[in-house]
């Protein structure tokens, strides 16, 4: 049985008229009478009486038409729902981003995406960097947003902006004072400070350390007293005693201009922020269009 036997069938039943159906359905009446015989041989059943020259349902056919119509029903809304999510008229989003991304950069472009497509749902999970490259991996996020680079081969990072790994301390933290003076940072300076950190995994953490080894100073010598799973929480230690931080200049915008932070000058590359989705995964409309939308200037 196919749905193309099943519209035939109940055209010639809401018509009674073999000619008229075929019509209708834009066929010629040797195929529709095919299509109509082909459903009662495989099924051993008729399904019209002639009378005359009208055409009658059979008690079987009476029975049958309901069910007809109503798997009819659900193939037309069923096409229906993959023409929405075509035109993106309804669909669902599943976002991954690195903390840096997703609470500097990503929110303004999630709210303008919604603002233009109010019937596609977003969501968003926050981890590290290594964390949201596996759930693009796994598939448990349609795109991803990180910091730095996609460390496997199976991702396709595309670039969506920069940001820059600063070092900073509190105002009263000693090495303050000649920053504001316009001294700047000493590799073995960096040796005498204390530091809080992010957690292995982080983008922030990995690109301080790959700049840093590019310098010949291995991070593992730095004297760490905190290492802490969010931005928030590093530049909160930073901020309330003598501890030193290595985090993005987005994260620490704020606590510059409230004056609770100072940066020291010690120069470190720029960093690329990264969109990366699998390689080999079939995107949707509505994730082609938010890549579209991530990828605006």
């Amino acid at each position: 049985m196919t749905l193309e036997q099943l519209r035939v069938f109940a055209a010639v039943a809401e018509r009674l008229h073999m000619t008229q159906a075929a019509r209708a359905l834009n066929m010629t009446q040797s195929a529709a009478s095919a299509a109509v015989a082909a459903l009662e041989t495989r099924h051993g059943v008729r399904l019209f009486d002639r009378v005359g020259r009208s055409l009658k349902l059979t008690e079987a056919g009476g029975v049958f038409l309901p069910e007809a119509q109503s798997v009819l029903a659900r193939a037309d809304a069923a096409a229906l729902a993959l023409d929405d999510l075509a035109g993106l008229r309804r669909g669902a989003i599943a976002l991954a981003a690195s903390q840096t991304v997703a609470n500097y950069w990503l929110p303004a472009r999630m709210a303008a995406f919604a603002a233009s497509h109010p019937r596609i749902a977003l969501k968003l999970t926050v981890g590290n960097t290594a964390q949201v490259a596996q759930a693009v991996l796994d598939g448990a996020a349609d795109l991803g947003f990180i910091e730095g680079e996609a460390a496997s081969p199976r991702l396709a990072p595309s670039r969506i902006g920069s940001d820059r790994i600063s070092i900073y301390v509190a105002p009263t933290h000693p090495l303050a004072e000649s920053a504001l003076a316009g001294a700047p940072l000493e590799l073995a300076d960096l040796m005498d400070l204390t530091w809080a950190r992010r957690e292995p995994g982080s983008g922030t953490r990995s690109e301080f350390d790959r700049a840093l080894a590019a310098r010949g100073v291995d991070t593992a010598s730095l004297r760490v007293a905190l290492e802490l799973s969010s931005n928030e929480a590093v530049l909160e230690a930073a901020a309330s005693g003598d501890l030193a931080a290595a985090v993005s200049d987005l994260a620490a915008r704020s606590f510059v201009a409230a004056g609770r932070l100072q940066r020291l000058r010690f120069d470190l590359p720029e960093r690329h922020l990264q969109m990366v989705t699998p390689r080999e995964r079939t995107r949707s409309p509505a994730v082609a269009a938010f890549m579209a939308r991530a990828q605006e200037r």
